[in-house]
């Protein structure tokens, strides 16, 4: 997980409707950046759609929410219409961005040794910088954690 404090690494990423969006596309606004593991899950499902269901709280204090999972664009945008999800997804299948913000890990699974994306949300501020990182979060629970960030 990366230190707060530091800036945050800039990327560009496809979102789920095939548009590139770069971090500093959000420069003036907090940014909630958080990754899951995947699409269609039933963790992921519940982060998403908790976000999902703050997320007007979320835009009065002037954050966005970012979603980021190695899912492909195709996946992601079917994501977002089964849920109604109001917020971007990005796509990254090559795991560029999930490693720069070292959330690609060993994890174990009943035993079975393999890596993955463990789920991180990063709090970025306005002029691009870590103010607040949550590393192995409850996905339920993410997204209230997040808006009591935001006041803090």
């Amino acid at each position: 997980m990366l230190e707060t404090g530091i800036k945050a690494p800039e990327f560009t990423l496809p979102d789920q409707n095939g548009e590139k969006r770069s971090l500093s596309d959000y420069r003036g606004k907090r940014v909630i950046l958080y990754f899951y593991p995947k699409d269609m899950t039933s963790g992921c499902t519940k982060q998403a759609c908790a976000f999902g269901e703050l997320y007007p709280q979320f835009r009065e204090k002037g954050a966005v929410v970012i979603g980021v999972s190695r899912d492909t664009v195709a996946s992601h945008k079917r994501f977002e219409e089964k849920y109604g999800l109001p917020f971007t997804l990005l796509s990254d299948t090559d795991l560029d961005v999930i490693k720069a913000y070292d959330v690609w890990k060993e994890k174990n699974n009943y035993g079975k040794v393999t890596m993955g994306v463990v789920r991180t949300t990063y709090l970025i501020d306005e002029n691009g910088v870590i103010t607040r990182a949550f590393g192995k979060v409850k996905a339920a629970d993410n997204p209230a954690q997040m808006l009591e960030a935001l006041e803090g």
